[in-house]
This record gives structure tokens, C-alpha cells and sequence, in this order.
């Protein structure tokens, strides 16, 4: 891409063009040094946008959740990002677009803006283009960026790591699989969303919740909140909508959101400069020639192990 190509592509995500940003993703998708330059130009801009994380259990009703929570956003007159985090196909990479095929008709509203993403292996249910992805939301002049994630599991809570909020969605039935999950995602949610609440068991799923979070020794943090919600048919929305108003009120004004994003932050730092790191690494392996050849041939050897190896390259 020549100087002219980039500077066009910067003035149309300045302008809020929406085919500008979508390009842009996909550059930075495929680490495209133009994309992270215009990232770097624009930087200044980010700051403003809301991010609030959707999780939980596959199955919860995360894309329906979203779907309505968007379409209230957008009654309020809140132009919305959103990021769906879709499972990588083991055969061709991608992601299945689950969330694009139910969000079909807020596609057209000039106001959101929708995109699916595929974790590519990453462990946290989270994609690691994500961070950049919301920085090219953000100075899109979106107010909120709904980042739904692929389904959640003990390690699968990088949502935290850059949401100012996350709401873990749940289902009634779940049982003792609360107690079960709760050193996982129930540390981590700032709201409960019991959806398909007009299922049995609904109020007992409520109940185990409350009762889990009474067991939460820290004090410093605000006790997440529990709402019941029928996602399918609208009930419950704007009941989420005043809960996460009320919570990002608090963030902002106890400096909380300020902490989050700088450990947003130094999270990203540090997944960048790892990145970084490994491929320079791989590239020394690849093309030192027999320097290379030689450490991994003391290692297949049984001279010295693997990481031994690593710690003299790193070195």
C-alpha cells in the first residue's frame, strides 16, 4: 500500500466510513505494518468508546442478547460496534460467522457496525486482532463496542483483560455446574444475565448465583448485579441497559474504568512485544543458517534440552 492508498484509508476511518474500517481490520488481521502505522497516527482518538464484554456458556443466548441489546443502543440514538469472537474451523481457519447470520438485519443500520473474528487458537476465547480491532471502532466514533465471546471456560477469561465491563450470561439448569465454574468466570462478571428465564428454574439459578457471590471475600469490588432476561422476546433488555449505565457510572467516577484500561494496557504490551519477540526468534532459527542448524542438532543430539536451547538464543 503506497502513501496515498494509507492516507485515504486514515481520512475515511476519521470521516466514520464504515467500508474504511473493515479494511483496515482485515490489514490488521494479517499484521499488516500500513494498518498498525494509521493505528498509531490516530491513537489520539480512541479513548471515548464503551467496551462491554458478552460471555458464558455456549448455548446461553449470547448472539440473541447482543442482537437486542444493540437494537436498544440504537433506539437511544448509540451508534454500536460489535465484535463477535466466533470458534476457528479446524479445517479452514476461519470462523463459522454464526453471529453475522442472526445479525443480519441490524447489517444495514448505518449506526453498527459488525464483525466476526476467529479465535485462531487463542486460548482466552479471545482473538488477539481484537485490541486492534477496538482501536479502530473506537476512533470510528462508535459509543459502545459489544465484544461477544466464543463461550467460556476456566482459562477462557481474556474478556477482563480489555472490557471496562463483562456480563456473563447464563441459562437456568446449570446447577451445581455454577459452584463448579465459579474459579473461572464468576470472578471475573461486573453483571449475571439469567437469559431464557421463563424456562423452570430460573429463580433457583438466580439463587445459586447470589448465593456464590456471598462467598466473595474482596470488598474493594462492587458485588455484580443478577437480572433475568427472555433475550428471544426482548424481556429483561432495558433492565441490563440501566444495570450497565449504573455500573459504568460507578467505574468512572471511584477511577476504576482508569485502572482497567491500564491493565488493558499492559496486557497488550505485553502480548505485543511477546509477539514480537517470537518472531524474531523463529525468523534467527530459520535463516541464521549454521549457527541455527547446529543448536537444534545439539538438541536432537540429547547434547542439551529444548530449554536450554531457548534460554542461549534468547541470550
Amino acid at each position: 500500500m503506497n502513501y496515498r492508498q494509507t492516507e485515504q484509508l486514515k481520512e475515511g476511518l476519521l470521516n466514520g466510513n464504515k467500508r474504511a474500517a473493515a479494511r483496515l481490520i482485515t490489514m490488521l488481521e494479517n499484521m499488516d505494518e500500513a494498518a498498525f502505522g494509521i493505528i498509531s497516527e490516530c491513537y489520539a482518538k480512541t479513548g471515548a468508546a464503551r467496551i462491554i464484554g458478552v460471555t458464558g456458556p455456549p448455548g446461553a443466548g449470547k448472539s440473541t442478547l447482543t442482537d437486542k441489546l444493540v437494537k436498544e443502543l440504537r433506539k437511544a440514538g448509540r451508534r454500536v460496534g460489535v465484535i463477535a469472537v466466533d470458534p476457528t474451523s479446524p479445517f479452514t481457519g476461519g470462523a463459522i460467522l454464526g453471529d453475522r447470520v442472526r445479525m443480519t438485519d441490524l447489517a444495514t443500520d448505518e449506526g453498527v457496525f459488525i464483525r466476526s473474528l476467529a479465535t485462531r487458537g487463542a486460548l482466552g476465547g479471545i482473538s488477539k486482532a481484537v485490541f486492534g480491532v477496538v482501536k479502530v471502532l473506537d476512533i470510528l466514533g462508535m459509543d459502545y463496542i459489544l465484544i461477544e465471546t466464543a463461550g467460556v471456560g476456566q482459562s477462557e477469561i481474556d474478556i477482563v483483560r480489555i472490557a471496562d465491563m463483562v456480563i456473563v450470561v447464563m441459562t437456568p439448569g446449570l446447577g451445581d455446574d455454577i459452584q463448579g465454574i465459579k474459579a473461572g468466570i464468576m470472578e471475573i462478571a461486573d453483571l449475571f444475565v439469567v437469559n431464557k428465564a421463563d424456562r423452570e428454574g430460573a429463580d433457583r439459578t438466580v439463587a445459586e448465583i447470589r448465593a456464590v457471590l456471598e462467598l466473595n471475600t474482596d470488598k474493594t469490588r462492587r458485588r455484580p448485579g443478577v437480572v433475568k432476561a427472555v433475550a428471544l422476546d426482548g424481556a429483561g433488555i432495558p433492565d441490563i441497559l440501566n444495570d450497565v449505565a449504573d455500573f459504568l457510572n460507578c467505574l468512572g467516577g471511584d477511577g476504576q474504568r482508569e485502572i482497567r484500561r491500564r491493565e488493558s494496557v499492559r496486557h497488550e504490551i505485553a502480548m505485543l512485544a511477546g509477539e514480537l519477540f517470537y518472531e524474531k526468534m523463529e525468523r534467527k532459527l530459520t535463516f541464521q543458517g549454521d549457527a541455527a542448524e547446529n543448536l537444534i542438532d545439539r538438541v536432537v543430539n540429547k547434547r542439551i534440552d529444548p530449554y536450554s536451547a531457548a534460554k542461549s538464543l534468547v541470550q
